[in-house]
């Protein structure tokens, strides 16, 4: 008995199979984690200041309201090309919904983009709650004429994706700009995220985008939702807490969309430091074309 033990002692043990860490698998019921996306900087938000800076709101999936602004503005011509020199045009956001071609919207200003580049000024479009409800899957608003022009619900989840031309595109765009001492943003920033500062704002915003949820700064009070610059009654009220935020954030005034101004013209509050620019532009609101013009110190409106 013995010699039989210490036989097998001396023999080299059979290799086990290998076995997976049972700890290592999720439960079948439960959705793989997700992965966090890569740290990226955020799009760029502050802008050195132009000798004039124009700004357009709300244009909802409405190509022809779009360019009507734009030339109202002297910034395009007759054939839609660029024709506004060193000049900046900021776009404040929700060019998506509602209307029949959100795609012919985003194309436009692709196009222009690289037009006022070659002429040596420059376009910036905004996010607002519309683009980022897009790409967040909430379809709420959509038309079917414009689910029809990206061929079909599939086709238009992928355009909007991170991989989709216009996914792609609005990933890179930031939610507020600084030109010179102008803010622009589609809502309103309140002094709570103005601590932030402008990259910071983007970078938030950006980064709930990527992660598929929506945190505080997504919500009602955040810069794309919140309202109460536009509809606070107490113009004291309203004046303090953009005091607030202007120092944050060392603007002189701040622009915003969003809120649709109903006899369809521009309004400012605070003696000039806040502009609402929604009149309604689309024909969706009645097609009240405006835009806001920067030059210097000097802010205008423009109405047909």
């Amino acid at each position: 008995m013995w010699l039989l033990l210490l036989a097998c002692a001396s023999a080299p043990p059979s290799p086990a199979p290998p076995v997976a860490p049972v700890a290592s698998a999720p439960p079948a019921s439960a959705p793989p984690a997700a992965t966090p996306p890569p740290s990226r900087p955020p799009p760029v938000g502050i802008f050195p200041a132009s000798e004039r800076v124009v700004s357009i709101a709300d244009l909802h999936g409405d190509p022809a309201a779009a360019l009507a602004g734009l030339r109202l503005a002297g910034l395009v011509d007759a054939e839609g090309r660029w024709s506004g020199g060193a000049a900046t045009l900021v776009q404040t956001g929700d060019t998506t919904d509602r209307g029949p071609d959100s795609k012919g919207v985003l194309a436009l200003l692709r196009r222009l983009q690289s037009e006022a580049a070659a002429a040596g000024g420059r376009v910036i479009s905004l996010l607002g709650n519309h683009e980022v409800m897009n790409m967040m899957g909430d379809w709420r608003y959509v038309s079917p004429e414009d689910l029809k022009g990206y061929g079909g619900e599939m086709e238009r989840r992928f355009a909007y994706s991170a991989k989709g031309e216009d996914g792609a595109w609005l990933r890179g765009s930031p939610a507020t700009a600084k030109v010179g001492d102008s803010v622009f943003v589609h809502g309103g920033i309140d002094a709570r995220w103005a601590a932030l500062g402008i990259d910071g704002i983007n970078a938030a915003i950006r980064d709930g985008i990527d992660a598929r949820q929506k945190p505080q700064i997504l919500g009602d009070d955040g810069p794309l939702w919140n309202r109460s610059f536009a509809l606070v009654a107490s113009e004291a009220a309203v004046c303090d807490a953009l005091t607030q935020t202007l120092a944050a954030l060392d603007a002189a005034r701040m622009v915003v969309g969003h809120t649709v101004q109903e006899d369809g013209r521009i309004r400012s509050r605070c003696e000039g430091r806040l502009w609402l620019t929604d009149t309604g532009a689309s024909a969706h609101y009645g097609g009240h074309t405006s835009a806001l013009e920067i030059r210097g110190g000097a802010v205008t409106p423009l109405h047909p």
